[in-house]
């Protein structure tokens, strides 16, 4: 049986409209490396929240940064509904991934379950809206709760998604 793939918004940056969740996981941090991406996460945020401030990043960058996250953030709402990815038990838990507890490792669904009780996904949207609009001008979000929750969960689904694709890799 195929398969069924979504349109989770990835044509822009990916090249290719039709992915399956792992699929576009695997796309994802093709096209961007997990450090790079929270470390330019980091500093869009510290730029959004102070004023005058701008990031030293391009603006096509920020665009592309933009674009492949919301296509994450679908995917995981996906993920997180259909709840099905769990790591075998025998798998050593691994620190390389801090943002994670020991359940979460074992259950990355469960990541994207709890960020979506936390934060919908129009609430993602408006989040990476504002970082985007915010860190490119020379003024500042003046609500910092608006953005720091779900950055919060932002970087632990970036986790995540990361841990699920290189099981998934391993698993092949």
């Amino acid at each position: 049986m195929k398969k069924k793939k979504t349109d989770f918004e990835a044509k822009f940056w990916s090249g290719t409209r039709k992915h399956s969740a792992t699929g576009l996981l695997e796309a994802f941090f093709q096209f961007n490396d997990l450090a790079v991406t929270k470390e330019i996460l980091n500093q869009m945020v510290q730029c959004s929240v102070q004023e005058n401030i701008r990031t030293t990043k391009e603006p096509a960058e920020v665009f592309h940064l933009y674009q492949s996250l919301r296509s994450l953030i679908r995917v995981s709402h996906l993920i997180a509904k259909k709840g099905k990815f769990k790591i075998s038990s025998e798998a050593s838990f691994s620190k390389m991934v801090m943002s994670l507890s020991e359940r979460e490792y074992r259950n990355p669904a469960q990541v994207f379950q709890d960020a979506f009780k936390i934060c919908t996904l129009q609430e993602f949207d408006e989040f990476l809206s504002a970082m985007v609009y915010f860190s490119l001008g020379n003024f500042s979000c003046e609500t910092e709760k608006k953005i720091m929750i779900p950055y919060i969960q932002l970087m632990k689904i970036l986790d995540a998604a990361w841990l699920i694709v290189e099981k998934t890799s391993a698993e092949k």
